[in-house]
């Protein structure tokens, strides 16, 4: 074997093997231990010095064995010797060590580099362990002169590695040629330690008989001149044994019964050896050195020598040093001894396997002879590539079990090697409670989501206050899932708000299906949504009030209470049906949540706000078709006609006035609105129930303006509308072309302590013979309701009706007509609590009088600041006949396809809620009643 290669390779290979070697044993000698920042490693040098050839490279290979930075094992055979070399390069080594940190790179946290670390130190353990179970020499480098105590915990984690492991290795090499010994403990012989230390400055041997450093010039410590027996180094190798031995004493690594230890190191044999440093002459150094291997031995003879005898020679020369020193038993001519070289130290050992001795390292009163085996490589080959499937690298599936099992005995060494690790942990375990109860204090027994993050995140924040070191984010994910555990088990609050944004007091339940009861009983529980919130409303028409619960959905809401109070209070009353879903399907479905982009062909303009006719909802369409279009197909389909019966608007000619907008077309039967009508909604589609309700209470004499409104909730002298004087023209009048809009503006009624035009006195003259019943009254009133049902009209965005005398409200209702009216004010009782207390629009009275006038109702509501839509009921334009005390119930919630909108918050601004002006316009009627 020329080269050095890796075991796995040297494994794999099959080695031809000298005919004269291949019966005889060899010795196995494991290399490890750390090396400095110095170009080559101490431990390859060492074997170029041992077998004396250049082996190893100076500067270490070109290409790195282990590209990731960790553990690797390359052999050296020399069948001259018949010693292995068995060398272990890990993160100790400076090359490998800049390796492992090229490959961590930048940006990687403190945990993952740790993880990263203490995994590469793992595997070096099992490398190590392998070493151990198939050596009988053990060689410990290290690059100074002290002894590193870290070792003592290293080999005590080893010991326990083994204990864990020994039985899957038994089953590991139970079919290999080795003996029962062999088998039962899974090695040859319990392998033999020894030290090499590196010189580094801190003690230097000059020349021959005395040094400096750790004797001074020689002398004694008394000042007298008699020279010490042993030199320095010597000295200093002693004194390393004897620390040695104590501190492995000590931790019990070392015991009387060497069978039972993971190494031995020699009773009465040196077992350190350190290394000089580099001579201050390398000229003489060198010249030394070649004339101490040309000079002949005196047992070497100029006859050449063949056969048997050759052969003997030639094994006993290569064993061996290269070198020999004169009288190395005497002393010196200074008294002192002369020091052995690193070959003579170690093959006093070696020579001891060679020759099938053994050791006999146990001490005590009743020492027991250990087993020792010395293989032929060919058997020490099976057992290492045994082992070597399991322990390093898994070959097949019949070892890949094993392998595994290997693996997962590599925790314990978590408790000798990660004293950090074990540190933080510790203190995360301590932290964890104190942030439970951190979590647990002041908390209600059911929590919704957003207080059970507050909670963890002081949970957290405590943690982080004594949490400490590399374990810190996994007991910080394991605080998360503990909490959210505690949260999900039987503490978690029903994540529903109701419409008046109010959470369910339940705890997490489902809802009962159609038809289904609820249970309680059940995990989770299947239950209504209730938030114990309970309110006071009244009917459509107002006469009759109910308390109500907080409603989840918009049905409840906005139908199916009016719908049990109108059974009771106002089911016979005249009423406005508005248009509502009508399926021609059994299984209808809601219409999806994307608004259709209009037609490129038509533009649709949508006017919010302003002034004037503006103010209101408008649409408009200009279409220009071909002859060859489809939208009339589309039309007549809609309307259920033919092309034919289309008229003017079937042929795309131009001139034409007017065309149906998309208003006007036939509703959709087959897909209907989930929510609620408002400007957003995709056209042609219309919801299941209507949210408004247009009743008639009775005639205009039902009301009197003497004593206002007869119905419950009313607070005192707030019951009464405000008068709406609307000017009625002639004939004449209108033949004359003044025929101007009566829709409640400045035109439609008089100023105040002004005339009317063409009355006596006035300026004009056109209405000179005039009646008095030319002016009309109406009567207005916008009610607002609080949730305790107290009631009240209001005369203005800020002011609440208040009537104390006979005679009825004097104001008249122009500020209510020519002004956006607010949906929630705050309500004039409130309550003893520093939370304000609004009262929203419920209902909008109307008195039409007995005469030629008819008054259109057109509500939109904006429940919301922009871009809150705006509501609307499904009929607009709502045309109020004479004669009639008419009551339009706005909506309890608004809602829309993104969610409902809720009432304002203290801080939020009143003036975003509003109920559009220009809701009720007056006009002249075609026929006057009979």
């Amino acid at each position: 074997m020329a080269v050095p290669m890796s075991i796995g390779s040297l494994l794999l290979s099959e080695l031809i093997e000298d005919p004269l070697y291949k019966d005889e044993g060899l010795c196995v000698l494991g290399i490890f231990g750390k090396s400095a920042m110095q170009p080559g490693s101490a431990k390859e040098s060492l074997i170029n010095t041992l077998a004396d050839k250049h082996v190893f490279p100076l500067f270490g290979p070109d290409e790195p064995d282990c590209p990731g930075g960790g553990s690797f094992i390359q052999a050296y055979y020399n069948q001259e010797s018949r010693v292995l070399y068995l060398v272990l390069t890990s993160v100790c080594d400076n090359r490998q060590l800049l390796r492992a940190c090229e490959t961590l790179g930048a940006g990687i946290g403190h945990s993952e580099a740790h993880d990263f670390w203490k995994g590469a130190e793992k595997q070096h353990c099992l490398q190590l362990l392998y070493l151990f179970s198939l050596c009988h020499v053990l060689l410990l480098v290290h690059p100074t002169c002290s002894f590193d105590v870290t070792y003592d915990r290293l080999f005590r984690a080893l010991d326990a590695l083994r204990q864990k492991a020994l039985p899957l290795l038994r089953a590991a090499i139970k079919d290999s040629p080795v003996s029962k010994e062999w088998k039962v403990n899974c090695r040859p012989c319990p392998p033999r330690l020894l030290f090499v230390f590196q010189m580094n400055g801190a003690l230097r041997v000059s020349g021959g008989t005395s040094g400096t450093g750790l004797g001074g010039n020689g002398t004694d410590s008394l000042g007298g001149d008699k020279p010490k027996k042993h030199s320095p180094r010597r000295r200093l190798q002693h004194a390393l044994e004897d620390q040695i031995y104590r501190i492995f004493r000590k931790s019990r690594v070392l015991t009387n019964q060497s069978s039972n230890c993971l190494f031995t190191v020699p009773a009465n044999q040196a077992f350190v050896y350190v290394v000089p440093g580099p001579d201050e002459d390398p000229v003489g150094a060198l010249l030394g050195q070649l004339r101490a291997n040309c000079a002949l031995r005196e047992n070497d003879t100029g006859l050449s020598v063949s056969g048997p005898r050759r052969y003997q020679q030639m094994r006993h020369a290569a064993r061996q040093p290269s070198f020999t020193v004169e009288n190395s038993s005497l002393s010196s001519a200074g008294g002192q001894l002369v020091d052995c070289t690193l070959k003579e130290f170690l093959w006093q050992h070696v020579e001891l396997v060679l020759t099938k001795k053994g050791f006999d390292d146990s001490v005590g009163r009743n020492p027991q002879p250990s087993h020792f085996e010395l293989p032929t490589y060919t058997k020490w080959a099976q057992v290492a590539c045994r082992l070597y499937q399991v322990m390093i690298d898994s070959g097949d599936e019949e070892t890949a079990e094993l392998a595994a099992k290997v693996q997962g005995q590599l925790k314990v060494l978590e408790g000798f090697l990660d004293a950090d690790a074990k540190f933080s942990e510790n203190r995360c375990q301590k932290a964890l409670p104190l942030a439970h109860s951190a979590y647990q204090s002041n908390l209600p027994h059911n929590y919704t989501t957003t207080v059970h993050k507050n909670q963890l995140t002081l949970a957290l924040r405590v943690y982080s206050q004594h949490a400490r070191g590399v374990a810190f984010q996994r007991y910080a994910l394991q605080l998360h899932e503990d909490c959210y555990k505690f949260w999900s088990n039987g503490h978690q609050l029903c994540e529903e708000r109701s419409l008046t944004d109010q959470h369910c007091v339940h705890k997490f339940h489902l809802l009962p299906k159609p038809g289904e009861k609820p249970e309680m009983d059940r995990n989770p529980p299947i239950l209504f949504h209730n938030s114990r919130g309970r309110s006071t409303s009244s009917c459509n028409c107002g006469r009759k009030q109910a308390p109500r619960e907080d409603p989840f959905d918009i049905q409840a809401a906005n139908h199916e209470f009016y719908q049990i109070l109108e059974e009771k209070c106002c089911a016979k009353l005249e009423r406005t049906h508005f248009p509502v879903f009508q399926p021609s399907t059994l299984d209808p479905a809601p219409a999806c949540d994307e608004v259709p982009q209009p037609p490129e062909s038509g533009v649709v303009v949508v006017v919010v706000g302003g002034s004037g006719d503006g103010e209101r909802l408008k649409e408009k369409e200009a279409v220009s078709h071909t002859p060859g279009d489809s939208t009339s197909l589309s039309l007549a389909l809609s309307l259920g006609q033919s092309t034919d019966s289309l008229g003017p608007y079937g042929d795309g000619g131009e001139g034409q006035e007017k065309r149906p907008s998309l208003v006007d077309r036939q509703p959709s039967t087959v897909e209907y609105l989930p929510g609620m009508l408002h400007s957003g909604c995709p056209k042609g589609l219309l919801p299941k129930f209507s949210s408004w309700s247009l009743v008639k209470l009775g005639p205009a004499k039902a009301y009197n303006c003497h004593t206002g409104l007869e119905q419950p909730g009313f607070l005192p002298g707030s019951a009464f509308l405000l008068p709406w004087d609307v000017v009625i023209r002639c004939r004449a009048e209108e033949e004359a072309g003044l025929s101007e809009p009566l829709d409640g503006g400045p035109s439609s009624w008089p100023a105040p302590n002004k005339a009317l035009a063409g009355k006596r006195g006035g300026v004009g003259g056109l209405g000179r013979g005039r009646r008095r019943d030319d002016v009309a009254r109406a009567f207005v009133g916008f009610e607002y309701e609080d949730s305790r049902g107290r009631r009240f009209l209001s005369s203005g965005p800020d002011k609440v009706v208040k009537v104390l005398g006979p005679g009825g409200a004097k104001e008249p209702a122009t500020r209510v007509l020519n002004a956006d009216m607010p949906l929630y004010i705050p309500s004039p009782a409130q309550g003893r609590g520093l939370k304000p207390h609004y009262a929203q629009l419920s209902r909008l009275f109307v008195v039409v009088p007995d005469a030629p006038l008819e008054i259109t109702v057109n509500p939109q509501v904006q429940p919301g600041p922009p871009p809150c839509p705006v509501f609307h009921p499904e009929q607009t334009e709502l045309v109020l006949p004479p004669d009639g005390l008419w009551v339009l119930r706005f909506p309890y919630s608004y809602v829309t396809d993104r969610g409902p909108c809720y009432p304002p918050k203290e801080n939020q601004p009143l003036a975003s809620y509003r109920v559009l002006k220009g809701i009720l316009r007056a006009n002249t009627a075609s026929t006057p009643p009979q």
